[in-house]
């Protein structure tokens, strides 16, 4: 088999898996449809999903370890697509079972799908490819910083009755389904585009290795030919709980933001605006929004692939170092970005940094731990994704002073009638500056790191 039809295969379950990004869109039409939701209350699905993403993975890899990549990941399809054609039923419940539904199905459900689909290309690809992990690695996951670049203009458009649009110019109109009818729309094409790709996925022969390829002598990739740690005992090493606790700091503001992204962007531009907000004008900002969403996403996707790159070039510690101190500068400085351009500025260079943490942290786990239990080894460290998928959202609902609130009207989606809502006006500088010195101490920590030495008793 060519080994490149695995990435093929890759690519095209993590562009639906990375969707679980596109949260931000769905969050004001949700408090229009249940006012009574508070916004940490609509905030809690987009955590949930994220922890139950990292708990999966650390299952499906353990079992793709053992039944192989295909099975487990169209599986994991079945599960997502249903999950999330079960969340059109939220919208015919009252708020409060409304909101558990969500999170059962949406978060548990779809968390659950995503994370078992979602290692199986990575676990597969760097068998495939000792010789470009790095690279491989960064490939396999761009599709899910991508993801949302297609689906976040895809949801906004279904929820709205806008036009399909990619960078604000409009492609072509699509019918105006509503919030609940768009998350039945999308489990149906996740449903059938992952299993479609799973198809793709295989492990390479025992004993593979590329022809030609010489594995290296020293550095942290050339320990991954010498050591080979189950679970239990790369848990007991202190290098997985430094990766641990750095990977959970650059995941938790590349999240913060992430999920966050669209609602900021509202808080910036309806500060600097004569109240009521008129519903043209709420549009555009919202519309500003998914934009800054699908950006971000491009970001998140390239930095998969530019610092997995970088990464093969020089040493994978050297480089995470780079890319924490980049994301927290970022996130210093992004309050006083209130320019629509800095803004993006801003959260792209944060999305270029989270996308990059992505593509590494496989790469650093087979690097230090072996490829033999790859896919169980990086379920275990992903669980820093996941608790950073908590941490993240919360810190931007928890920490974020609402300071005045904007009326606004609305003709979305309640059915084109003409309505006046209330924006609370968020300040989230607490959030930004506690991820962003999370991240600079992360470059200090991730320095310190040295590599395994082999065990006695390879096998």
């Amino acid at each position: 088999m060519n080994r490149w039809w695995v990435v093929v295969g890759a690519l095209v379950i993590q562009i639906s898996l990375g969707a679980v990004y596109i949260w931000s869109v769905f969050q004001t039409p949700l408090l229009e449809a249940f006012p009574e939701w508070t916004e940490t209350q609509v905030t809690l699905p987009a955590q949930i999903v994220l922890a139950a993403f990292a708990l999966a993975v650390i299952v499906g890899g353990r079992i793709q370890d053992r039944l192989g990549p295909r099975i487990v990941a169209t599986a994991g399809g079945i599960i997502l697509g249903s999950g999330l054609i079960l969340a059109r039923f939220a919208g015919e419940f009252e708020p409060t079972t409304a909101l558990v539904w969500l999170i059962i199905t949406y978060s548990v459900l779809g968390g659950i799908g995503i994370g078992v689909a979602y290692v199986c290309p990575i676990a597969t690809c760097v068998k495939w490819f000792p010789d470009k992990r790095g690279l491989i690695t960064g490939l396999a996951v761009a599709g899910f910083g991508a993801g949302a670049f297609f689906f976040a203009p895809l949801a906004q458009s279904l929820v709205c009755e806008d036009p399909y649009q990619l960078f604000n110019a409009a492609l072509f109109q699509m019918p105006n389904v509503g919030v609940f009818n768009t998350f039945l729309i999308l489990g149906i094409i996740f449903l059938v585009v992952v299993t479609g790709g799973a198809q793709l996925l295989r492990n390479p022969p025992e004993g593979y290795s590329p022809p030609g390829w010489t594995p290296p002598e020293t550095g942290t990739q050339a320990n991954a030919q010498n050591v080979n740690y189950s679970p239990s005992e790369m848990l007991k090493t202190p290098a997985f709980w430094v990766l641990w606790i750095t990977y959970f700091a650059g995941c938790t503001a590349g999240l913060l933001i992430i999920m966050k992204a669209s609602p900021i962007w509202q808080s910036f531009a309806l500060e600097s605006m004569s109240t009521p907000v008129s519903a043209e004008a709420f549009l555009s900002v919202s519309g500003a929004g998914a934009v800054a969403v699908s950006v971000l996403a491009i970001f998140n996707s390239a930095g998969r692939i530019l610092w997995g790159k970088v990464s093969d070039t020089l040493d994978r510690r050297t480089t995470l170092a780079i890319m924490f101190v980049l994301c927290g500068v970022a996130m210093l400085t992004l309050d006083w970005m209130r320019v629509y351009p800095l803004y993006l500025t801003g959260i792209s260079v944060v999305g270029l940094c989270f996308g990059g943490y992505l593509a590494l942290y496989p790469a650093v786990t087979a690097d230090f731990f072996g490829t033999k239990h790859i896919g169980a080894n990086y379920g275990w460290m992903f669980t820093a994704y996941g608790v950073g998928g908590l941490a993240g959202p919360y810190l931007a609902a928890r920490l974020m002073q609402v300071v005045d609130h904007i009326p606004y009207y609305t003709r979305c989606p309640v059915e084109g009638v003409l309505l006046e809502k209330v924006f609370a006006l968020g300040d989230y500088r607490l959030a930004f500056w506690t991820a962003g010195i999370a991240c600079l101490i992360a470059a200090v920590l991730i320095t310190q790191l040295k590599p395994n030495k082999p065990k006695p008793d390879q096998d």
